[in-house]
């Protein structure tokens, strides 16, 4: 085989071994070690360059982006075994369930609460479902509706800092996770915005798909539920403010920032007389679990990648990507709808340890702001967790839900929020200054002056 085969090979290997559903961490790694010994036994790729594998472990384990990840997933674990969403929305429903639609609005916002505490999609997801879902057809709300708005708050876990999942963009593609929790924040707050007023503008033209809810609020002063609700979200939101500003100030890195975030959950479920070595074992269990899984992907990714790039396999990327139109703005587009495509197929930590890696060195030659490209593509990315019927938020929410709501309602219930991320991905590229940060003009050094007092004469 020539070596201008090999790169095409292998990639379209890994895609056939992963549609016959074989474990993607492993794939990975053996694509990479069955290609790297026909390259190393044709001539067309060095042994030594094996030995950078080495160095690229040694990397993983040093890396203070990596270390945030089980300590965020460790806190997140904590606070919801603590009872953290059923006290915001048992609060947030004698608010608001007197108010058509008002449980729907509960669902969004403590969604987004909740995202913002475990950054990961499925917790948050079943969460909302087995909180959420009973009472809300319990008032009999319309299942499509009540199943999308579920699955939606659950998914803004990818986007909401601090996410496991822009930490796991940053590192794939060589970006400050300072920069990337910045610029998504605005563009989560927007989604979330978009949701509530999507929800808004249906109910008022169809009340009938959310009627008010029965009970709550007949002895309780506005103001004591107003209270119930802001102590009930204000804590959990407190220490997620405090552990993003202590990472944008460089208070803390975000290894710091994620042992200060599990320090306050500790305190919190303490406090709430809510943390017993049970619930404690079982948040240990979950992090391990998931955090063990992502280092096998990491890995796995790093050796596929190294092997792939040593058959120069980025340059036949760059070659299949020179000759789109539109320069930047046609690459972004391009590379969204290939994207949005594939996530049909594979999940997000299949996406972000296979396909970054290779279109980032292409994006950051045609001078994408890698921060952009980051919020962008988990904006998208957050479809894949969404859209029918392969999207793993729509599983989860089917394991917990009544049989009584048909799959095909879950189905139809997330569409309309997929076409509203796709809207926000086209939003983001037509108006990057939501999320990139101003930057100070640079300094021409050829127009700098500098006048030296003349000498004095002897």
């Amino acid at each position: 085989m020539s070596a201008e085969l090999l790169a095409p090979a292998m990639f379209l290997s890994l895609v056939v071994i992963l549609l016959a559903g074989f474990p993607v961490a492993f794939s990975l790694a053996a694509v990479a070690g069955v290609f790297g010994a026909i390259g190393i036994g044709t001539g067309h790729f060095k042994a030594s360059y094996l030995l950078a594998m080495t160095l690229r472990l040694q990397g993983t384990f040093f890396n203070d982006n990596l270390l945030a990840i089980p300590l965020l997933v460790f806190m997140g674990m904590i606070l919801e075994r603590a009872g953290l969403a059923e006290d915001m929305f048992e609060a947030l429903h004698r608010l608001f369930g007197r108010t058509p639609a008002g449980l729907a609005y509960a669902v969004i916002v403590v969604g987004a609460v909740l995202s913002a505490v475990t950054g990961f999609v499925s917790a948050a997801v079943i969460a909302l479902g087995l909180i959420a879902m009973p009472a809300m057809l319990r008032a009999g709300y319309d299942h499509r509706l009540a199943a999308g708005a579920v699955a939606a708050g659950g998914t803004l876990a990818q986007v909401m800092p601090p996410s496991l999942v822009l930490i796991v963009l940053a590192e794939q593609l060589e970006v400050s996770l300072v920069e990337i929790y910045r610029g998504a924040l605005l563009p989560a707050l927007m989604l979330i915005g978009v949701y509530l007023a999507y929800i808004f503008i249906l109910t008022l033209r169809r009340p009938g798909l959310a009627p008010p809810a029965a009970g709550g609020s007949v002895d309780s002063t506005r103001l004591s539920l107003w209270r119930d609700a802001a102590m009930a979200a204000g804590l959990p939101i407190g220490l997620v403010v405090l552990v993003l500003l202590s990472i944008y100030f460089g208070v803390a890195t975000p290894g710091e920032g994620g042992a200060i975030g599990v320090t306050g959950a500790l305190l919190l479920a303490l406090v709430k007389r809510r943390l017993t070595v049970r619930r404690l074992h079982d948040a240990l269990m979950a992090a391990g679990i998931l955090c063990s899984c992502v280092t096998f992907l990491l890995f796995g990714a790093s050796f596929f990648t190294l092997v792939f790039r040593g058959f120069d396999g980025h340059v036949w990327i760059e070659e299949l990507f020179k000759h789109l139109p539109a320069g930047q703005t046609g690459f972004l587009i391009v590379l969204n709808i290939a994207i949005f495509l594939l996530a049909f197929f594979l999940d997000f930590f299949e996406i972000a340890f296979i396909v970054l890696p290779l279109i980032g060195p292409i994006a950051r030659a045609m001078g994408v702001d890698m921060a952009w490209l980051a919020v962008l593509l988990a904006v998208n990315l957050q479809t894949s967790f969404m859209h029918p019927p392969f999207g793993i938020a729509l599983y989860n929410l089917r394991s917990v839900t009544p049989r009584a709501v048909a799959t095909t309602s879950i189905y139809w219930g997330a569409v309309p929020f997929v076409v509203l991320q796709l809207l926000m991905v086209g939003v983001l590229i037509a108006a990057p200054q939501l999320v990139i940060q101003s930057k100070p003009a640079p300094i021409d050094a050829s127009k700098i002056t500098i006048d030296l007092p003349p000498p004095d004469d002897p």
